[in-house]
């Protein structure tokens, strides 16, 4: 009976320090310099403006941080971040895009995709809740996505998708 204790124990711990390797190599495959575009809502039930793009992240094994700004219509140039600490799959931290106010970000992993729940620091689109996906595409890319909900119709609506490759 102990030797089987011991060896689920023995198996219990070798599962915990594989969730967190996999977690840090995770996290590492998303830092570098990215670049690329993509399409943002401007309102709801309006135009989606293209965008070009510059990110820089920088990861280690359980927080990382994206820094960049997108370009519209040649002139229009708006900075964001994000700061990201991981416990196990789960994710917390904060994002800052065009309030220039930090919004919240709760979290997790599920193979190549982070998912958050975000709250936004103000009104956003009708409510301050929306969805974010964190994509790891390939090996040299990465798909960065806002989902919010028309509060008239309540479907789900991609108001921001950034396609980035390492640079």
């Amino acid at each position: 009976m102990k030797l089987l204790i011991t060896t689920v124990l023995a198996f219990s711990c070798l599962s915990i320090e594989t969730a967190f390797a996999s977690e840090e190599q995770f996290l590492k495959s998303i830092e570098g310099r990215w670049t690329g575009g993509g399409l943002v809502l401007r309102e709801l039930g309006g135009q989606k403006v293209n965008v070009t793009c510059n990110m820089q992240s920088k990861a280690n094994a359980s927080r990382f941080q994206m820094d960049g700004s997108c370009r519209a219509l040649v002139v229009i140039s708006r900075g964001f971040n994000a700061n990201v600490t991981a416990s196990g799959a789960r994710y917390s931290g904060t994002y800052v895009g065009v309030s220039g106010k930090p919004s919240t970000l709760v979290g997790s992993r599920s193979g190549n995709t982070i998912s958050f729940d975000v709250t936004w620091a103000n009104v956003v689109y009708g409510d301050r809740k929306a969805r974010m996906e964190v994509r790891k595409v390939g090996a040299n890319g990465l798909q960065i996505r806002t989902i919010d909900k028309d509060p008239k119709s309540g479907r789900s609506i991609v108001t921001t998708q950034l396609n980035l490759k390492k640079s």
